[in-house]
């Protein structure tokens, strides 16, 4: 078990999506403070950018939330940055926090990990048993490397660092820019814009034959801090709903909620991505006692309001 009370918290991505309701979340265990790093003024790809950080700040715990990551098209699009980007801040921040001896690491890590064909659902020892889905590989591997980091660096120093591996996350805050959202956020704009502008259609990427699993913001950040305290094993750990849902049907309940009665034209000469998604999440049961509680209807129906709201 890790006390957070008291405790000095590095969150890195801690202004972002996921990474904003962790910060929220966190005040309630009283840590002693809680430091978010900018990437305007602390680019954790550079190490003596991290290593500065570290020697100055001197946390005990560091939950590693700060990714490059986008949909589909953003993947397809900067494969090397993906790569490079996600790597580096992994590989310098694991390093340095070795280096001044934290307590524990916490890595959270992509569902995009997994190969192409995995088994569904999803079980954590089937993360080797093949290459990933080609568009988001990139991404996927180099975070796929931290957990080898992690693990290694337990084995030879005896690190704490532990590694989630979530689902596709959605909620309220989330990214809704078309050139690089998720599928979510994504179909919300394209529907409540459609529906504006009384647009009698939408494009969709894909077939719809995809299936997805989803998982709300709020019950990731959660999981996240329930592992940061109770977890402590090499092993890593899936961090999902155990739902599971076609695009086609996605697009079509967003539609219903929404209220968009447009048509829906599937442009087929774009990538459906990975066949299928959803994870075993047995082992966040059993190790941290965590389980998602946030209905599907619900978190779409609270997204789809934040974006009105907010988009005007």
């Amino acid at each position: 078990m890790t006390d957070l009370k008291k405790k000095k918290i590095l969150l890195t991505g801690g202004a972002g999506f996921l990474g904003s309701f962790v910060y929220e979340k966190l005040q309630n265990y009283r840590p002693s403070d809680i430091f978010i790093p900018r990437s305007k003024n602390c680019d954790l790809r550079i190490e003596a950018v991290v290593h500065k950080l570290m020697q100055d700040y001197k946390p005990d715990i560091v939950l590693h939330l700060a990714a490059n990551v986008g949909g589909i098209g953003a993947n397809r699009a900067n494969p090397g940055r993906f790569f490079y980007d996600n790597l580096a801040m992994g590989l310098h921040l694991i390093e340095e926090a070795r280096k001044i001896g934290v307590e524990k690491f916490v890595n959270v890590g992509t569902i995009c990990a997994y190969p192409k064909f995995t088994p569904v659902p999803f079980k954590e020892e089937h993360l080797w048993d093949g290459y990933p889905e080609e568009t988001n590989a990139p991404y996927g591997i180099a975070k796929k490397a931290l957990l080898v980091q992690c693990q290694s660096y337990r084995q030879q120093y005896g690190m704490n660092a532990i590694y989630l591996l979530p689902v596709n996350l959605y909620g309220p805050r989330d990214n809704f820019d078309l050139e690089s959202s998720h599928v979510i956020p994504a179909l919300i704009r394209k529907c409540v814009e459609a529906k504006r502008a009384q647009l009698d259609k939408i494009v969709v990427w894909g077939t719809g034959n995809a299936t997805r699993e989803f998982l709300y913001v709020e019950d990731c950040a959660e999981a996240i801090i329930q592992a940061t305290i109770k977890y402590d094993g090499a092993e890593p750990v899936n961090v999902g709903s155990g739902m599971e849902i076609s695009i086609k049907n996605l697009v079509q309940l967003i539609c219903n909620l929404i209220d968009f009665k447009g048509k829906i034209e599937w442009d087929t000469t774009k990538p459906d991505g990975q066949p299928r998604r959803c994870l075993d999440i047995s082992r966040a049961i059993e190790y941290f006692g965590w389980k998602a509680t946030t209905d599907f209807r619900d978190g779409l129906k609270k997204t789809i309001q934040w974006f009105e709201e907010n988009f005007k």
